[in-house]
């Protein structure tokens, strides 16, 4: 049929499912010209083409199908470019999301793979660390309630950012506490390190943002979580001492690979760091 096509050559033409324009007829969106009674088969003409390459074109964009309704509907050209800056704004946002997202990766890959490379477990040493930033949540923490509940507190801070994950976080402890064995797990924060993407400066100006400072830090790596800590503080501890060490600050004691990273035990790994002069 001459200037006619049937449902079939017009999904073929535009490279679309035939449900697709089945559907686009049934929201009234884009139907055709003409339906044959006797079989219902649809037909379309050439000049609608024009109009379904700009449905096309606006999907493909990310506009709703409710939108590009309103938008083919109507014809109104300020409404056309009102709805093209709005969906503008949204795809900056997602693209935002997504170069945050992919820095995260990154991050967190650059991480793990400098944890698989760490040779000094249960060794004390010293090492020079930059300035960090952190949420820090003061409570004191003496069970694993405890833990979790400010742990749930901590995340309805961060909960916008990311969420709470595995080596990002961890609990402090001061000096003072360490002095008596049967209060070695009542910590006194629980704190979560911002990574890059994260330190924008509404981040920076929240309440519980406080910084980690630059400068040389003794750290001990153990395999293990906080359970076996005790030991190795106490090595650390024993460690600044016979170097003549003086310890500025709390103790920051964080896991960085445990069961729910890998089933392998001799992969678990945590952190001991204390910042000395």
């Amino acid at each position: 049929m001459k200037n006619k096509f049937t449902i079939g050559q017009m999904a073929k033409l535009h490279n679309i499912p035939v449900k697709t324009l089945r559907y686009y007829d049934e929201i009234d969106l884009f139907k055709p010209i003409e339906v044959n009674p006797d079989n219902g088969y649809r037909y379309y003409s050439i000049e609608q083409f024009k109009l379904l390459d700009i449905i096309n074109y606006l999907k493909m964009l990310g506009i709703p199908l409710s939108e590009i309704k309103r938008q083919t509907s109507n014809r109104n050209l300020d409404e056309f470019i009102h709805i093209l800056h709005r969906y503008k704004q949204e795809t900056e946002q997602k693209i935002n999301d997504l170069q945050m997202a992919k820095s995260k990766m990154e991050e967190r890959i650059n991480e793990m793979e400098s944890i698989r490379q760490i040779e000094t477990i249960g060794v004390p040493l010293v090492k020079t660390i930059k300035e960090r930033k952190i949420l820090q949540l003061k409570n004191q923490i003496s069970t694993v309630y405890d833990l979790e509940l400010s742990l749930r507190k901590l995340n309805e801070h961060v909960n916008f950012l990311a969420s709470i994950f595995i080596g990002k976080v961890g609990l402090t402890i001061s000096d003072n506490q360490l002095q008596n064995d049967d209060h070695l797990f009542d910590y006194n924060s629980i704190f979560m390190i911002l990574e890059k993407v994260e330190k924008t400066k509404f981040v920076e100006e929240m309440e519980l943002v406080c910084t980690l400072p630059k400068g040389k830090y003794a750290s001990i790596y153990f395999r293990g979580g906080h359970h076996e800590a005790k030991i190795y503080v106490k090595k650390l501890r024993k460690y600044i001492e016979k170097e003549n060490y003086e310890i500025k600050g709390d103790f920051l004691i964080r896991t960085l690979i445990d069961q729910f990273i890998s089933n392998n035990e001799n992969e678990y790994l945590s952190e001991i760091q204390v910042q000395i002069e």
